[in-house]
């Protein structure tokens, strides 16, 4: 029997569930009073019909560049009711990183913080098809710089559309939210996301998890990541539960946050679980109503401390990527293994691991990259935007190369090992190891440039090194120097953490760069560290 895909859009899931439990609380920002489901539905009917009367139309890209706040739900919701696309932009980009998902999206709206306009008037000039940009009014302390050509507006204008259902016929199969995931041999990728293959995202949470109407979801996570608004947002609503919703992730006061809002499922994700566990330990830690954690990537220690300390006895992970939904999760009845990915969802996806250059399957037990495809259509990506050589690259013999290794077990549990392709992963944010690159040679003293993945300390996370050769014909820069230059130009995760100055980059003899010799080789006597000199990086 074919699945019954009639609900595998946001606004329909959010609609069903505000005509069966229109009382029920959905979510509330931190201490705020919080909206139930048919506060919910009308709220983002408001939005969308806003959006229609400014113009956005079927298919039309909206920008979304915000903290974490209601209004970003609402957007989303409301775009996808009358077939317009969220564009998720991570709040930290700036300059050339900025000015790429910009023109890559051609989005003519955008609704960003006022604190970020300053980095969109430095750009202006690079990215035409902006034509308007919507601020959120309260708490606007930046005052908004002067613009050329941007139309300047409060989002305020938007508040007031009528409620009124909207009569747009919007399917799984349309795009629904365009995120943007790292590159290596290239900038940024902007993945097209059509609604089924948000909603089974959303799904393999709330399966994986068990969660149900009397669940509370503790959410840190930013929203602009699909673990903040597909994962545990949607996850919360399709299972008709509750959630809180918090500006952004503070070790110091999580348990106290948990406990305050009665949370009793939540997600940390890398370091985060070290820094929470970091935090002087009080009596009354384990007096919480946590009954599941999605903690990943997380250790057998690191799972065993979170149990002991916060009491929580159910623990689950999963692998998945932006491009690939949630192919593989932890079933709710299997035991904690940490750095166990789980099981196959086999109504939905086919896995296998196999050989990084010949795409044949490894034996069991044996490492390999992880492959995936999808059983159902509009359930994964429809390519990347704009970049159609990229999306053939990655489909090789028609699967999904993830570039990540890992081995199956006896049971047909998957293993998540580490990565094959160049990525930076840090700290929970994708890197373009070219995006760095092409920033630092902007430098005059700049000559080559290769960006790896690095481990500080054994069993650590990934931390940028950038390998370089100077001009011979400028004076050569200290290493601050170069930071000072990268921090005003790219995110803040992106800054180097090492630096090491070298006389030539390994390559092939057709002149690729051999990244996996610098990865390889790690850290030298001649890597300057920032850490251990103490320079910060702002945001």
């Amino acid at each position: 029997m074919a699945t019954d895909k009639s609900e595998w859009v946001v606004g329909k899931t959010l609609a069903r569930q505000a005509q069966e439990r229109p009382d029920a609380r959905f979510i509330q920002f931190e201490d705020n009073e919080p909206y139930t489901y048919a506060q919910a539905h009308r709220t983002a009917n408001s939005y969308g019909n806003a959006y229609a009367q400014i113009g956005v139309g079927f298919g039309d890209h909206v920008v979304l560049m915000l903290h974490n706040r209601l209004e970003y739900l609402w957007s989303w919701i409301g775009l996808s009711r009358i077939g317009a696309v969220a564009v998720a932009v991570n709040t930290a980009y700036k300059g050339r990183f900025l000015t790429h998902v910009l023109t890559n999206c051609r989005a003519g709206i955008a609704v960003v913080e006022p604190e970020f306009l300053p980095w969109l008037a430095e750009i202006e000039d690079t990215v035409p098809d902006l034509k308007t940009v919507y601020v959120p009014s309260d708490g606007a302390d930046v005052p908004w710089p002067e613009f050329s050509r941007i139309d300047v507006r409060s989002l305020d204008e938007l508040l007031n559309g009528p409620e009124d259902d909207i009569d747009v016929e919007v399917t799984y199969s349309d795009i629904g939210m365009i995120m943007f995931t790292s590159g290596t041999t290239g900038p940024s990728k902007g993945v097209l996301m059509p609604n089924g293959h948000l909603y089974l995202i959303g799904l393999s949470m709330k399966e994986s998890m068990q969660l149900g109407p009397d669940d509370r979801y503790y959410i840190c996570m930013p929203l602009f990541h699909a673990q903040g608004i597909l994962m545990q947002t949607y996850g919360t609503m399709q299972a008709g539960g509750s959630a809180v919703l918090m500006r952004s992730f503070s070790a110091r006061t999580w348990i106290d946050d948990v406990r305050k809002y009665k949370a009793t499922a939540t997600n940390l994700l890398g370091a985060m679980n070290d820094f929470v566990l970091s935090q002087p330990p009080r009596a009354d830690d384990a007096d919480n109503d946590l009954r599941i954690m999605c903690a990943l990537p997380v250790t057998t220690d690191t799972m065993n401390n979170l149990s002991k300390r916060f009491g929580v006895n159910k623990f689950t992970e999963l692998f998945g990527m932006t491009e690939c939904n949630l192919p593989v999760w932890r079933p709710f009845d299997a035991p904690n293994e940490a750095g166990c990915s789980g099981k196959v969802w086999d109504e939905y996806f086919e896995v296998i691991v196999a050989h990084p250059d010949t795409d044949e399957e490894m034996p069991v037990g044996e490492v390999g990259e992880i492959l995936v495809r999808p059983k159902e259509p509009f359930c994964f990506m429809q390519g990347y935007n704009g970049m159609p050589d990229r999306t053939v690259e990655t489909w090789r013999n028609f699967w999904f190369h993830t570039g990540d290794a890992g081995r199956f077990d006896e049971r047909g549990y998957l293993w998540y090992i580490d990565r094959i392709k160049d990525t930076i992963r840090r700290r929970g944010e994708n890197i373009s190891s070219y995006e760095v690159e092409a920033v630092l040679l902007e430098h005059e003293a700049v000559a080559e440039v290769a960006a790896v993945a690095v481990k500080a300390e054994l069993g650590g996370e990934d931390e940028v090194l950038a390998c370089i050769v100077l001009n011979p014909d400028v004076p050569a820069p200290e290493p601050t120097e170069l930071l000072d230059f990268c921090t005003p130009r790219m995110p803040y995760f992106a800054v180097p953490r090492f630096i090491e100055f070298i006389d030539e980059i390994p390559k092939t003899p057709s002149s690729k760069i051999q990244k996996n010799k610098l990865r390889d080789r790690g850290l030298s006597e001649r890597t300057w560290d920032r850490e251990k000199v103490g320079y910060k990086v702002s945001r």
